[in-house]
């Protein structure tokens, strides 16, 4: 896939755990979960505006770009 993830890094530079970041923007662990593993087709701007929020990011702190080899 060519677009990266890093939800994880940014989680970790907060100390936030998966838990407290699905609280905290009122989706499901599952979902959140499946976003930070880059198995989504999609995500929506609203989800991506409250992650920035809470982790205090911007969209290219959490989304990458990698050309498929």
């Amino acid at each position: 896939m060519a677009i990266i993830v890093n939800l994880n890094v940014e989680m970790a530079k907060n100390k936030m755990s998966l838990k407290e970041l699905a609280e905290r923007l009122d989706i499901s662990m599952t979902n959140l979960s499946l976003l930070k593993t880059g198995k989504v087709k999609g995500v929506r701007f609203d989800t991506i505006n409250a992650i920035c929020r809470e982790l205090n990011c911007k969209p290219g702190d959490i989304l990458d770009y990698r050309p498929d080899e």
